[in-house]
């Protein structure tokens, strides 16, 4: 529940932006700004507990998105929220949040995925199928409705991830379903970007997606990487990581593209609060979270050919992974900043001002 003394001095700022170009603090043009945040303000449903309820709640936390200086915003356009039923749409979630979002001058990439109940050979949202004429519907529809504010689409999340599909299968089955939505999506809006969908197990699966013959299917190579704060070489593993992922696009005539770092984050807890480790052990309190977000937001923007990168999440969760991950948020999950959420504006507003100085050599 939002605390109505905290709304109320939000409204107070005059943050709100729904309705009206917002015209606030950190002005940067959109396509300029590199700081994005992966957030679930589509989750409405019992399985999340309701993230975002209503229409306050998402302009809160547009609001706060804004007030922090994001300029990118990730989030899923589901294809069971979408259409519940074949050939029954319903896109007024939706319509709401992308005009809440492009009000506050903040893009969006939309992750398209994951199946339909009725579209899933066993009714799962993981499990692939091997017709994909009925996914590709589904991206046109909503490519076709947005076209005039979202321009940048990602196909499915973690293709390579036993989580988020099934059967693995080296990725073979997910770059047919890459290509037919590439071109469905082309066909639509020539003028839109198509991303891969965020790959989670590093080279093995960027070398995959070419092996796959995928290459000319993604206009921007999209890649996730988490570290632990607690190793003190941390940052230096994820520029690694994209520069080593840089060289195989390079050996694959690949080199023109950029890079965007969709995920990346870490849990911050605040004291007193028990819950189980994160998946990389330890979780590290909002102090130790606050000072990897200052590390990954002035390091990243200085690499090549990094061109965004995306902090996960926005915003805590409710009780979703029972885990450090349900504190992964800038903001808790009542909306009171964090100091990682002063860290993510100080970045922003130093990058605004040139502090980092000229991008780093590939």
């Amino acid at each position: 529940m939002i605390n109505k003394y905290f709304l109320a001095g939000v409204l107070g700022l005059g943050l709100f932006c729904t309705t009206t170009a917002y015209s606030g603090e950190i002005p940067m043009e959109t396509s300029e700004n590199p700081f994005g945040v992966l957030d679930f303000i589509y989750w409405n449903h019992s399985w999340n507990n309701y993230q975002y309820p209503d229409k306050q709640s998402i302009d809160l936390g547009v609001a706060l998105m804004r007030k922090a200086g994001v300029g990118w915003v990730r989030m899923d356009f589901l294809w069971q929220d979408i259409e519940p039923r074949q050939g029954e749409r319903h896109f007024e979630k939706y319509d709401y949040i992308v005009n809440a979002l492009t009000a506050g001058g903040i893009g969006i990439l939309g992750v398209l995925s994951y199946h339909t109940d009725w579209a899933s050979p066993q009714r799962a949202w993981n499990v692939s199928s091997d017709d994909t004429s009925m996914f590709t519907a589904y991206c046109s529809a909503v490519a076709a409705r947005y076209k005039d504010r979202v321009k940048y689409w990602e196909i499915w999340n973690e293709p390579d991830s036993g989580t988020y599909w099934q059967p693995q299968d080296g990725m073979k089955r997910y770059c047919i379903l890459l290509k037919d939505a590439y071109r469905a999506l082309k066909k639509v809006d020539p003028e839109c970007f198509v991303l891969n969908g965020g790959l989670a197990n590093g080279l093995t699966s960027v070398n995959r997606l070419y092996d796959n013959g995928a290459k000319d299917y993604f206009d921007i190579f999209n890649i996730h990487d988490f570290q632990s704060p607690y190793d003190k070489i941390a940052i230096k593993r994820t520029i690694a990581y994209v520069n080593t992922a840089y060289k195989v696009m390079c050996r694959n005539g690949d080199g023109r593209k950029k890079i965007w770092l969709t995920e990346i984050g870490c849990p911050g807890v605040k004291r007193g609060i028990q819950t189980e480790p994160w998946w990389m052990g330890r979780n590290p309190s909002e102090k130790q979270q606050a000072q990897w977000v200052r590390q990954v937001c002035t390091e990243l923007p200085k690499v090549k050919p990094l061109d965004k990168f995306f902090w996960a999440f926005f915003r805590d969760t409710d009780r979703h992974w029972e885990t450090g991950v349900d504190y992964f948020g800038l903001v808790r999950h009542d909306f009171k900043v964090k100091p990682a959420f002063e860290e993510y504006r100080k970045a922003v507003k130093a990058y605004q001002k040139g502090a980092y100085g000229q991008r780093s050599a590939r």
